[in-house]
């Protein structure tokens, strides 16, 4: 399990440099300063959530049970629904997606507690 967080970490970490890199230099003069916003908190909380993926791994491996894992479960969901919907948003100007958005925001959050009550409980 370690082995996969760790590899979707890189991954969501090389997608995120390249989606900061697209949305300076690609988005910048194509859509408005509100939304280019919300891609780059998308791109913020990708990159985040990249490296807590790799701290799940670390911890799967340090401390083995059902929490750890758990944790990166909810950091690869969180990532989807919250930045996966901000991007979509704001490429998109879809509103809707909006309403997607809190869903990942409490994955992240899942996955954070799920984190430190499974290495407490270590």
């Amino acid at each position: 399990m370690e082995k996969l967080f760790a590899i979707t970490g890189g991954i969501s970490a090389l997608l995120g440099v390249v989606a900061g890199a697209f949305g300076a230099h690609g988005l910048k003069d194509r859509i408005s300063p509100e939304m280019l916003e919300i891609f780059e908190t998308a791109v913020r909380y990708q990159m985040y959530h990249a490296f807590a993926l790799f701290f799940a791994a670390w911890a799967v491996s340090r401390w083995p049970g059902a929490i750890p894992p758990a944790a990166g479960w909810s950091f690869i969901v969180g990532t989807v629904l919250f930045s996966g919907s901000l991007y979509v948003l704001s490429l998109t100007g879809v509103r809707w997606l909006g309403a997607v958005t809190p869903l990942g925001g409490v994955a992240f959050i899942v996955g954070w507690l799920l984190l430190v009550y499974g290495i407490y409980r270590a």
